[in-house]
């Protein structure tokens, strides 16, 4: 059995202010967010669906 480690990464549009999410999505059939000033604090976990729903849903908002 081999297990995938989840691979973190900060938008590239992230400033250095601390206020950052991080998102893996990197793994089969799920994408983690956490908290960029919290690595070991809790995760939250979307379907691939769920979430590009939400960033669709982000991104139209802030166009408004």
């Amino acid at each position: 059995m081999t297990s995938v480690a989840p691979r973190w990464r900060k938008s590239i549009r992230s400033a250095n202010e601390g206020n950052c999410v991080e998102v893996a999505d990197n793994l089969p059939g799920v994408v983690l967010v956490r908290d960029s000033k919290d690595p070991s604090g809790p995760t939250l976990a979307f379907t691939p669906d769920a979430w590009r729903s939400l960033v669709t849903s982000l991104r139209r908002d802030a166009l408004d």
